[in-house]
């Protein structure tokens, strides 16, 4: 162990061989060699004394002010949760639902219009699933429109799916392939661009599912009733199922975080606000809501988030079904969930920077309600929690490592972390023996999520990037995928580097410190290293 921190302490003692020479007697002088000299300890500890330690313990401060606001932010949700459980608050019986009646003399008149819509790129291993279950939804044919917005790029793709739209068509389904000669807006001008249409003016709801999501058919069945009995409802919103879970451990981690996602954050915010931020697919909208808040825009990358926001500021209401499923896929290369959680990161501390004057000078809901989106929806959840859970753990943490006179509360290093990660686990019990797994993983991420979310904020480069997740279908149930073997096209430097970072922080407090510390940093380092080398994912 003593070979391994060598070279940091050779720099140590070269650093401080330095400052020692520097020593004058008085200005203009050379370095006297008989006088007083000061040791390179001594100036060490001046140094730590009144520069290091000061600074330091105020970062810590900070740290731990912020995570008393994420701990009650956290266990306020888990609280509303909790309620909702105890005395059964299903949205069934806080809103109006009634299913939906044939009626002989009306016909299908009494059902509503509904277009849905599936926006794609290139997603040759998906769009047959997807189309297919659109197509087997159980509605009156003559109120049902469905819309495919193609923006592929690949023409064998492009007939593929022209293709499938027409062997629907040829069974009666109202089913149209609309395509446009560029990407403008990326999936939100595809959106935008559909809308146009002559016929999409005769419908009443709107319900949109991405490439990979697979609703079942009885799907609008049950969440339309909500909006037709429900004036101020202006959005649907069901829980994802995840066909590819258990297909590698990075899948199960995902699983775990997106099921805490929708316990905690869709269900609370349905239950207690009745506002909460769309996901972008397997959601139904009304018309009338969207066009109100001035329909689809692209100025960010989370056109879902960005309308979600809008129409709450006109005092509509949302509801989330959490017994309502539709199946999906989770990205299983690490590269494309990457991709993915950059989008995520990115695109809400970007609308986060261009909506918060909009949402205070809003006269139309109520303080409370603007506060609870600026504070809680988005600077606590979308900005402050990524930078504070890299930040607190992966190099406050590991560098107290060498300042003992910092002493860290052990509240906030294991007895409130191991409740907030009970919370989450709690979304998915089968995967409780992954728990470790899932919180070194999600620290390793925070570090990808806290670059995408300065990117969002300062509006830096790739502010705009838009990676389309790859979708993989049922490929992993007939074949392996192969790994590049380039190792070097493989390495993540930013991981790399933290995991290097970390293992010598666990080799010092292992070596000279006086805690159990160096335990979990071997552990943290290792999964830094291990995501450097893209060694997770299929």
């Amino acid at each position: 162990m003593l070979q391994l921190l060598k070279p940091l302490l050779f720099l140590q003692d070269s650093f401080l061989s330095l400052l020692s020479i520097m020593k004058f007697h008085g200005g203009g002088r050379k370095p006297s060699v008989d006088g007083v000299r000061i040791s390179m300890n001594t100036m060490w500890k001046e140094t730590k004394t009144t520069l290091i330690v000061p600074v330091f313990k105020y970062l810590v401060a900070m740290c731990l002010i912020i995570w008393l606001l994420v701990f009650v932010e956290c266990a306020y949700m888990n609280l509303v949760v909790l309620y909702v459980k105890l005395f059964n608050r299903k949205p069934e019986k806080v809103y109006k639902w009634e299913a939906m009646q044939e009626d002989m003399e009306l016909a299908h008149q009494n059902y509503p219009m509904v277009l849905v819509q599936i926006p794609m790129y290139n997603e040759r291993e998906v769009f047959e699933l997807s189309i297919g279950a659109a197509c087997r939804l159980i509605w009156p044919s003559d109120r049902l429109i469905i819309q495919i917005l193609d923006d592929s790029t690949d023409p064998t793709i492009m007939e593929l799916v022209s293709m499938e739209c027409a062997k629907w068509a040829s069974k009666d389904i109202n089913i149209h392939y609309q395509r446009r000669d560029n990407r403008n807006g990326y999936k939100a001008g595809a959106l935008k661009h559909g809308m146009r249409h002559s016929y999409v003016k005769l419908c009443d709801y709107l319900a949109i599912f991405d490439a990979d999501f697979q609703p079942e058919p009885d799907y609008l069945q049950r969440a339309i009733p909500f909006l037709i009995h429900n004036p101020e409802l202006a959005l649907v919103q069901a829980r994802w199922r995840f066909v590819n879970a258990n297909t590698c451990l990075m899948t199960r981690m995902q699983e775990m975080t997106l099921n805490y996602h929708f316990m905690a954050e869709q269900q609370s915010g349905s239950t207690r606000h009745a506002f909460f931020g769309f996901n972008g697919t397997a959601g139904v909208w009304r018309m009338a809501a969207m066009e109100e808040a001035g329909g689809w825009k692209d100025r960010t990358t989370v056109e879902d988030m960005n309308l979600a926001v809008r129409v709450g500021l006109l005092d509509w209401n949302f509801v989330f079904i959490n017994d309502l499923e539709v199946k999906s896929e989770l990205p299983s290369k690490f590269k494309a969930f990457r991709f993915q959680q950059h989008r995520w990161s990115c695109g809400p501390a970007n609308l986060f920077r261009k909506m918060t004057m909009e949402i205070i000078h809003n006269k139309r809901v109520k303080i409370w309600k603007k506060f609870y989106v600026i504070y809680s929806f988005f600077f606590l959840r979308k900005i402050i929690v990524h930078f504070f859970t890299f930040f607190f753990y992966c190099v406050i943490l590991p560098t107290s490592v060498f300042l003992p006179e910092v002493k860290i509360p052990t509240w906030s290093t294991i007895y409130g972390p191991s409740i907030i990660t009970l919370f989450g686990v709690i979304a998915t019990p089968r995967s409780f023996y992954l728990v470790v797994f899932w919180v070194l993983f999600e620290n390793v991420m925070a570090m990808h999520r806290t670059k995408g979310t300065f990117i969002g904020l300062f509006e830096r480069k790739r502010v705009n990037e838009w990676v389309v997740t790859e979708k993989l279908g049922d490929t992993l149930k007939t074949k392996l995928l192969p790994r590049n073997g380039q190792i070097l096209k493989r390495v993540n430097m930013k991981e790399v580097m933290m995991g290097i970072y970390i293992l010598c922080c666990a080799c010092y407090d292992f070596a000279f410190g006086n805690t159990f510390l160096y335990l979990y940093l071997f552990m943290q380092a290792t999964a830094f290293l291990i995501s450097g080398v893209s060694f997770v994912g299929t």
